[in-house]
């Protein structure tokens, strides 16, 4: 019997084929999804490192290594790239702030008390985000010049006037969301503090909500991944450049006909995302929980 023929091998043979049909095949799976959401990110990181400030030059990954893109982003006289990270970080981090606070207040609200027109409140909220935000984008620009008139500081061109746009439009799946997981805090906690003599404000802030963090985690990095990748609504409303967020001012080098710089495009996408990483990459203990209980209540 010849050593390729031997029972131990004709054993191991059905072994292996068992192994590939319960776990190997995912790994399988696993390894060409990973490969296919990695490569454009790869692909970007290689564009910005190419002085060459084209697509066709880059198409071999990192076959140069050169800061200049990333220089040039910093230096060039008409793109503030910095006033552009910097209107985006504080559009950003203001409405995710206020999103979480306004969303678990209304959350509470919905799962602990009991009024006329709750039910009906639920219902609405779920079917006001059955449509796009961007089908109201002209009912919005002329709602905001006339609101303009009346209160310049939250009129067309200003931050305030597009962070309240975006708590408008986050409020409704967000408070939906976050009544989901307030279900699943046991009434007895609430019944027990008010045993206690403590309201119901007190209630909300010292008892639930560190209870509910999960889901205040979760919320807050999907506003802010929203915010600052949302373009629509920030044309329609941010009329000058200094006042406009890396959506918009990485567009402007790009849409020209005959001025396309892809390699500071590139690398101005790359620093636009370090935020989005290092505020993932904190929050990442907490997205799991607060997505499943959430859901499934």
């Amino acid at each position: 019997m010849t050593p390729s023929t031997t029972p131990l091998t004709t054993a191991r043979r059905p072994r292996l084929a068992r192994w590939f049909t319960d776990t190997g095949c995912r790994h399988v799976v696993g390894i060409l999804a990973c490969i296919f959401a990695v490569f454009p990110l790869l692909y970007i990181l290689s564009v910005s490192l190419d002085s060459s400030g084209t697509l066709t030059g880059s198409n071999r990954l990192f076959e140069s290594f050169d800061l200049t893109n990333y220089i040039n982003l910093f230096t060039t006289a008409n793109v503030p790239f910095g006033r552009w990270f910097a209107n985006t970080l504080v559009i950003g981090i203001v409405t995710s702030v206020a999103t979480v606070f306004l969303g678990a207040l209304a959350a509470y609200a919905f799962s602990r008390m009991r009024f006329t027109g709750r039910r009906l409140g639920l219902l609405t909220l779920l079917l006001v985000q059955l449509f796009p935000q961007f089908l109201a984008v002209v009912a919005i620009f002329l709602l905001m010049i006339n609101i303009g008139r009346v209160f310049p500081a939250i009129g067309i061109g200003t931050h305030a006037g597009l962070i309240m746009i975006y708590l408008g439009g986050a409020l409704g799946v967000n408070t939906f969301l976050m009544y989901g997981f307030f279900n699943t805090v046991p009434v007895s906690i609430d019944e027990a503090a008010k045993i206690d003599g403590a309201g119901h404000a007190r209630t909300f802030f010292t008892i639930v909500l560190p209870l509910v963090t999960p889901i205040l985690a979760v919320v807050g990095l999907l506003s802010f991944i929203s915010v600052t990748s949302e373009f629509i609504i920030a044309s329609v409303m941010l009329t000058t450049p200094e006042d406009q967020t890396l959506a918009l001012g990485l567009y402007t080098l790009v849409s020209g006909f005959q001025s396309q710089n892809w390699g500071i495009f590139a690398a101005g996408s790359v620093i636009a995302a370090l935020p989005v990483v290092a505020l993932f990459l904190f929050l990442q203990r907490f997205i799991v929980s607060g997505l499943s209980a959430g859901s499934v209540k």
